[in-house]
């Protein structure tokens, strides 16, 4: 039997393939894309260096030829594959099933210009039997695929290169767009505004409880008066009053609720209308590449970037399908699987007649690939020994894959009126006929039972002329919420609707707009930076089409009609760049006649009298005082938001501006004040003024400079805290067992300790200045929390021998280790963790010690 070579893209993928198929098989990985246009100016070859489209990589002048490089750090990858490939018989490309991995096995074989047999395997899972049918069934390379991913990389340079410069020259520099995250962060910031425009509105309303037959319930005032009474929905958000399709509404204020408070409390009550409603609620789908990013994000906690890498590793080790897919249908194989699992959980109850079957809801929707599931063998959490973020997320997919083919809930919603006198009150509740999938699918509990008693608001058994016992009235209060803000989960739904990008692209475009600075995370939700307005509102003069969600929409779909063979890729390109309108002749027309001064004038809703501006170090206010004509300009801190941005907070800033910088007294080391001064990142302390650059230099020696921590009250701040804060880092001690020093200090994500390169944050009631060595020991000793906040926990292997105390398993920054007390000791490579027993782990311990 010959010698094959298999490529696929991930190490981690080759071993877990090469150890399904026999000896005769190699499987190298190619680490991802071979080839890409060029990342700089160094990755130019010399020879067309000097050529005008040599920047963007694409001769646009030349059929839009791309300019493809070997980047430095993959030829050592491309010669270990030419070697194997020398060796073997024929080839196979294993890329994953999709337009990136068509892409890499097509730069493969345009490198590699194999003389052998070539052959593309398909397979959206990594079991035995799927590798072993897709080297039964190979096919060839899709060419429409590697077209729409070519014309795509395309599209993003064209893009990306051309008017990313505007952006720099007009705005600030390291400024970014893009074809899809600009039209992301045109809605982020247009959510934005909303809020800014929103008005509150107080209205108040009454809550009764009662109570019939020993069961207690609430009921809400919903008339006064024969009229009914206006709730939150009621109001409009830009002006705060009633809206006009609610004028017949009226709007009850603090006075009125306690009169109807007091006037209900000792009334008579009576049961007017009784109304009861089966219906069902539908199984959820399996998941997709965006349903997961969004359910992982809500009930996770993990980030669409963090949700996507753990996914890659289930899928890669052979647990789930593959990841990147826009399908909810699932194999016959599968669905069977799924529905004897069911069986064996819950009873045949819980499973329909026939298998649910689903359809994909996205207009740009490519069902190349099944849904998101476990693999064939279906094996449960417990099953398969993960632990941290991926138990999280394969039991999330495992969940959904059963719910997907349960039976529906059955639920019955209750409505019950009463009548109090010249006002009308209603209860509202809900009871579980028939759990369906919710049996299976009931997140954030270990007690199933308990999560489904919940989610039910059983009323009794109560019907018209009946007299409930009124036990308390009170009047609440209430004030109209403005629109929520993106999370990571509702901008992917967004996106998905609109059609904007693909799926497998959101997670870049979310890390992307925050790493460029133009939206920060702040408990989950999304806020826009005011350089975010500031090219926003460029891109939406100038370049509308960018953030235009119809237009990229459309984009869209013209790459999925090249990926079908339905449009031509070149024609669609040259007409999207050189035509009359195209982007080529509108960036040289914008880059001449956009005017810098006025694109860096940032308009927010309903701010007036006040230039916001972008500068070279962040956004500032400036204003020109009436009586004097004197110009103040301050920096805005990045911690005011958008929407925090009004009269009163402009003045705030600009008072403390024109009073300059306070002092707290005179350092003792260099007789130099200490000054208190605001900036980007908020106050901060600082000793001496700024100085002039020394003649000869070009910048002046910065002072010394620390942030006051969020934990100092300002009004408590004098010149020793002061001190304190500037002389930090601290020396805490030194470790116990390493014999390295231990010390607390701020930095950019906040008050810290840190011990040989081990950073941990500090939270809660552990202050920078107060924090002891044995409470940083403490923290030190915990498992460290991961990428999304994700711990690890410690698995427990038994109780030592000599003292009884616990010895633990933890997953550490060089690889597993055991724990014993204070020891820890690194597990020997040729220990498995998850074989280790305890007459090992006592041994690994001792000779440890005797290392000591």
């Amino acid at each position: 039997m010959g010698k094959h070579l298999v490529i696929v893209e991930s190490p981690t993928k080759a071993k877990t393939i090469r150890g399904y198929l026999g000896k005769d098989y190699e499987v190298i990985a190619s680490m991802g894309h071979i080839r890409d246009l060029p990342a700089n100016a160094s990755e130019i070859p010399a020879k067309v260096k000097k050529e005008e489209w040599a920047t963007l990589g694409v001769n646009t002048d030349s059929e839009f030829e791309p300019l493809y490089v070997i980047p430095r750090g993959k030829k050592k990858s491309i010669d270990t594959i030419k070697k194997a490939l020398a060796e073997a018989d024929d080839l196979f490309l294993a890329t994953d099933e999709d337009r990136e991995g068509e892409s890499i096995s097509w730069h493969l074989l345009e490198v590699l210009k194999p003389k052998v047999p070539v052959k593309r395997l398909a397979f959206h899972e990594i079991t035995k039997k799927a590798i072993e049918s897709a080297i039964q069934n190979p096919r060839e390379i899709d060419e429409h695929l590697v077209r729409a991913q070519e014309t795509r990389r395309i599209l993003d340079r064209l893009v990306g290169y051309t008017v990313s410069p505007v952006l720099w020259k007009k705005l600030a520099y390291g400024l970014s767009a893009g074809r899809v995250q600009s039209a992301a962060l045109k809605a982020i910031v247009d959510r934005e505004r909303d809020r800014i425009r929103f008005k509150p509105a107080s209205y108040w309303d009454v809550e009764a409880q009662l109570k019939f037959k020993d069961i207690s319930y609430v009921a809400k005032l919903i008339e006064y008066e024969e009229k009914k009474v206006a709730s939150g929905k009621d109001f409009d958000e830009e002006t705060g009053k009633v809206k006009k399709s609610a004028t017949a509404y009226i709007v009850i204020d603090e006075q009125t609720a306690k009169r109807v408070a007091k006037d209900t409390s000792e009334a008579e009550w009576r049961v007017t209308n009784r109304q009861e409603k089966t219906y069902s609620r539908k199984t959820p789908a399996p998941f997709t590449t965006s349903t997961l990013q969004q359910e992982a994000n809500r009930k996770l906690g993990l980030s669409s970037s963090d949700a996507m890498r753990v996914a890659q590793s289930l899928y890669e080790h052979g647990h789930i399908t593959y990841m990147r897919t826009d399908s909810v249908a699932m194999s016959e194989d599968a669905v069977h699987a799924v529905r004897k699992n069911i069986e064996s959980r819950f009873g045949g109850e819980f499973v329909p007649k026939d298998a649910n079957t689903y359809a994909v809801k996205s207009k740009s929707a490519q069902e190349a690939h099944e849904a998101i599931r476990p693999s064939i063998n279906f094996s449960s959490p417990d099953e398969i020994g993960l632990h941290g973020a991926e138990r999280s997320l394969y039991e999330l997919i495992w969940m959904r894959t059963l719910a997907s083919q349960m039976k529906d809930a059955e639920l019955q919603s209750v409505n019950i009126q009463h009548s109090v006198g010249i006002y009308a009150f209603q209860s509202n509740g809900t009871r579980i006929i028939f759990p369906g999938f919710l049996r299976a699918y009931v997140e954030g509990s270990d007690d199933v039972d308990q999560a489904l008693g919940d989610k039910e608001n059983i009323l009794p058994d109560i019907t018209i002329g009946d007299q409930p016992k009124c036990t308390e009235t009170k009047p609440l209060g209430h004030e109209t919420k403005p629109p929520r803000r993106f999370t990571e989960a509702g901008l992917v739904q967004f996106m998905e609707q609109e059609g904007i990008g693909r799926p497998s692209t959101y997670a870049s475009v979310i890390s992307v707009l925050q790493n460029r600075g133009y939206v920060q995370k702040v408990s989950n939700a999304l806020i826009p930076t005011l350089t975010a307005f500031g090219v926003t509102q460029l891109l939406e003069e100038h370049f509308p089409g960018l953030v235009n969600i119809g237009f990229t929409s459309e984009m869209e779909d013209s790459l999925d009609d090249i990926a079908s063979g339905k449009k031509a890729w070149l024609p669609y390109l040259k007409e999207f760049y050189s035509g009359a309108k195209g982007l080529k002749e509108l960036v040289k027309d914008k880059t001449e006649n956009i005017d810098p001064k006025s694109a860096k004038e940032i308009h927010l809703p309903g701010v007036d009298g006040v230039n916001i501006k972008i500068g070279k170090f962040g956004p500032y206010i400036e204003k020109t005082l009436p009586n004097t004509g004197e110009i103040i300009k301050s920096s805005l801190p990045q911690d005011l938001y958008p929407d925090q941005i009004n009269e009163e907070t402009i003045e705030e800033v600009l008072k403390q501006a024109k009073q300059g910088p306070a002092s707290l007294g005179t350092d003792p080391e260099t007789g130099k004040p200490v000054l208190i001064k605001t900036g980007l990142y908020g106050p901060y302390l600082q000793i001496g003024e700024d100085e002039e650059p020394e003649e000869g230099k070009k910048k002046a020696k910065k002072p010394k400079r620390a942030s006051i921590p969020k934990t100092v009250p300002m009004e408590t701040l004098d010149l020793e805290l002061a001190l304190r804060i500037l002389s930090l880092p601290r020396l805490l001690g030194d470790h116990p067992d390493t014999g390295k020093e231990i010390r607390a200090g701020l930095g950019r994500f906040g008050p810290y300790i840190v011990h040989d390169g081990d950073f941990r944050s500090l939270k809660g009631d552990d202050g920078v200045l107060e924090i002891k060595l044995d409470r940083a020991l403490e923290i030190l000793a915990e498992p460290k929390r991961g990428r999304g906040g994700s711990k690890t926990p410690a698995k427990g292997i038994g109780t030592h021998p000599k003292d009884e105390k616990p010895i633990t398993l933890h997953s550490g920054k060089y690889g597993p280790y055991i724990k014993h007390g204070k020891t820890n000791a690194s597990l020997p490579k040729e220990v498995d963790p998850e074989k280790l027993t305890i007459e090992q782990a006592v041994e690994i311990l001792k000779k440890k010690k005797e290392k000591k």
